[in-house]
């Protein structure tokens, strides 16, 4: 069985690295954070000192950082994986960063024997800890086949989306306008219905038995009614960066997106007024414009 490694291991790449472990694949890891090391060293994985030790480890490594800087360091950089994995293994970029530098990073890779997996993931804390996500995954057949059971030990779902790099990213992209927009509409309705005297309640009841119910809204709701706006796994800056990501592509594609755009200035408030809140903390903005609260 394939040794993998995961390089970073916050609240998606603890996900990675427990389901990983969970199906018998020796997994060794590193992160800037004790805290995190620790955390990963007490599920039973093999902590390294550097991210030149995980490649030196694994055959496969997924990288799950904030951003293309830290992914191009992870990867690239004198002590990242690419000089030191040995030829043939695979790097599995599982961060949401542009397609753009996606595409810049696999092109840098070229020559170097090691092979590139893009794919973004869906599915946020609850998919990456309970091995349920989604992945945009784009590379080239044969890399994608000998990588298969790796991919399956952390996703319910693998769609094949391309087989280049940036292709993963520029799915990642549509569906993040996507959901920053199902997101952004219901906390305005939450909104709406505090205002309006509705209970968060009857609310849930409506909305989840109706066409409109989906795992988006839905989990959206019950934060807000439970009045969970920090530490639920889904940190408002994740989305407040994937939406500028979906704003850049569609700029630079000349597509225009009415509804993304306000999604974007909805997260912009949110963000600015609680900068260490999660998605659902928008609504408080909302709320105190209207000066009334949703409960359960």
């Amino acid at each position: 069985m394939k040794t993998t490694g995961v390089v970073g291991l916050g609240d998606m790449g603890s996900g990675l690295a427990k389901n990983l472990i969970k199906n018998g694949f020796e997994t060794s890891g590193f992160d800037l954070s004790e805290t995190r090391m620790a955390a990963f060293t007490d599920m039973g994985g093999l902590p390294k000192d550097s991210v030149g030790q995980v490649g030196r480890h694994a055959a496969t490594v997924f990288v799950m950082v904030m951003n293309e800087d830290q992914a191009r360091d992870v990867i690239l950089g004198e002590n990242g994986l690419v000089p030191n994995m040995a030829e043939g293994g695979t790097v599995i970029l599982s961060a949401t960063i542009t397609p753009a530098e996606a595409r810049a990073i696999g092109q840098d890779m070229e020559g170097s024997g090691i092979h590139l997996i893009d794919t973004p993931v869906s599915g946020g804390f609850p998919g990456a800890q309970n091995g349920t996500l989604t992945m945009m995954a784009a590379g080239a057949a044969d890399v994608l086949d000998q990588n298969a059971e790796v991919m399956q030990a952390v996703s319910a779902t693998i769609h094949r989306v391309g087989e280049n790099a940036g292709d993963g990213q520029t799915v990642k992209a549509c569906l993040q306008s996507l959901i920053g927009s199902i997101f952004s509409a219901t906390f305005e309705a939450a909104a709406l219905a505090a205002k309006a005297g509705v209970t968060g309640q009857a609310l849930l009841d409506v909305f989840s038995s109706s066409s409109a119910g989906c795992g988006v809204v839905n989990t959206a709701l019950e934060n807000i009614i439970d009045r969970k706006f920090e530490a639920t796994g889904s940190h408002i800056a994740t989305m407040h960066k994937d939406l500028t990501i979906s704003l850049a592509l569609a700029g630079a594609l000349g597509v225009p997106m009415h509804t993304a755009s306000s999604a974007m200035q909805i997260f912009h408030a949110g963000k600015t007024k609680y900068p260490n809140g999660d998605n659902w903390v928008c609504t408080r903005v909302i709320e105190e414009i209207v000066g009334a609260e949703l409960h359960r």
